[in-house]
């Protein structure tokens, strides 16, 4: 396992292995996946980045609180 320090503004170094693994650089995004108790981490292309980003202003209209308890299990 690696591991990487938090710092008291919530930043943490992503290891070396990592980075090489992910082919990560200067000003990449990264992706977050939360799986029960652990997280994976991805390279988020930026075209994926600001297709998805573009892409969630657009659903406000499932944005309710009658939404989130009907599609909650999906």
């Amino acid at each position: 396992m690696l591991a990487s320090k938090l710092t008291i503004k919530g930043q943490a170094t992503i290891p070396m292995q990592i980075r090489n693994k992910l082919n990560l650089q200067v000003g990449d995004k990264v992706g977050f996946t939360i799986k029960g108790q652990e997280v994976i981490i991805c390279k988020v292309s930026p075209f994926d980045y600001n297709y998805h980003q573009a892409l969630s202003s657009t659903l406000s209209e499932w944005d309710t609180k009658d939404d989130d308890e009907a599609y909650h299990d999906l």
